[in-house]
């Protein structure tokens, strides 16, 4: 594939949990021929991350590249902003459960 025909397209971070390797879902819309609808097309690239520098919700911008595995034909170029994604504490959710598990007897006490 020569230089000047290289793709280069921006898209969010799904998944980061491969070594090296994140996924990123580029959507484009596009006007339906007959009915005129706007219809959104999603698509999903594996792309190579040498520094493991992307997380979950950032806005990258990926290019074409060689095969670098049996799925990876893109790297990444640049972050251009990182996202936001809450984190949940273990503690948090191990509290939602007590407090579900407390109020279960009460319910079967009434029975």
């Amino acid at each position: 594939m020569a230089m000047g025909q290289q793709r280069i397209i921006q898209g969010t971070v799904v998944s980061n949990k491969m070594d090296k390797t994140i996924v990123v879902t580029v959507e484009r819309r596009k006007k339906h021929r007959l009915y005129h609808k706007v219809v959104t097309h999603t698509m999903r690239y594996k792309a190579h991350d040498e520094a493991n520098a992307c997380s979950l919700g950032d806005l990258v911008r990926i290019q074409e590249c060689r095969p670098v595995s049996k799925e990876k034909r893109w790297r990444v170029i640049e972050v251009l902003s990182r996202g936001d994604v809450a984190d949940v504490a273990p503690e948090t959710i191990g509290r939602d459960i007590e407090k579900t598990a407390q109020v279960a007897p009460k319910a079967e006490a009434q029975e």
